[in-house]
């Protein structure tokens, strides 16, 4: 697989993944998951051969606090991009930018686009794919589509799952999803390391 440059990998890792949803319902939810690694991992392969990127992190901070990590400019890049301009609305986008010397709107910027968002429960995101970006994703870009899931465990304990859809089966996938999953588990634990 050709390597993918450094200023793409929070980008590609955050766009493998795009609906935020949480659950509100005050109550502590009771879970065995809760005695596992508090960051999982894994591809899921449909009866159509496609794959689906899941990722979960548990971290020890109230909902709204895990949302704005995701939603503010400020709370972004404190754990995943340097560089940060969010328009939180249904059309609105989220850019970044990794230069050192670059700003946002120089060459270099990515987009996530917002396709729909219910406040601390659901984002739904779209990368807007570029010329640097792997082939196998110029040829997909309208199917790739990142869903994360928001859980209150408790009133200070979030569950964030992460759905990666759109993937195909070919071997340049593969590698790809395998490159994600190490990328993704860096920004978890950074987003962790920030909010804990």
């Amino acid at each position: 697989m050709r390597r993918i440059p450094s200023y793409l990998v929070c980008s590609l890792a955050l766009a493998s993944g795009l609906v935020f949803a949480a659950s509100q319902s005050g109550a502590p939810v009771d879970d065995p998951k809760d005695e596992r690694d508090p960051i999982q991992s894994r591809v899921d392969v449909l009866p159509t051969g496609e794959r689906i990127l899941v990722e979960e992190v548990v971290i020890e901070a109230p909902v709204a606090e895990v949302w704005r990590a995701y939603t503010t400019e400020e709370g972004y890049t404190a754990w995943a991009a340097p560089k940060a301009k969010i328009d939180l609305r249904v059309g609105g986008t989220i850019l970044t930018q990794y230069g050192a010397d670059a700003e946002i709107g120089d060459p270099g910027t990515n987009t996530l686009h917002i396709v729909n968002y219910v406040p601390e429960r659901v984002l739904t995101l779209r990368a807007e794919i570029g010329e640097n970006w792997p082939e196998v994703m110029k040829q997909d870009g309208e199917r790739l589509t990142n869903v994360i899931l928001f859980e209150a465990l408790s009133p200070k304990r979030t569950r964030v799952e992460s759905y990666g859809v759109g993937y195909g089966d070919s071997p340049e996938y593969e590698n790809l999803l395998g490159f994600f999953l190490e990328a993704n588990k860096g920004l978890y634990v950074e987003l962790k390391r920030q909010l804990e």
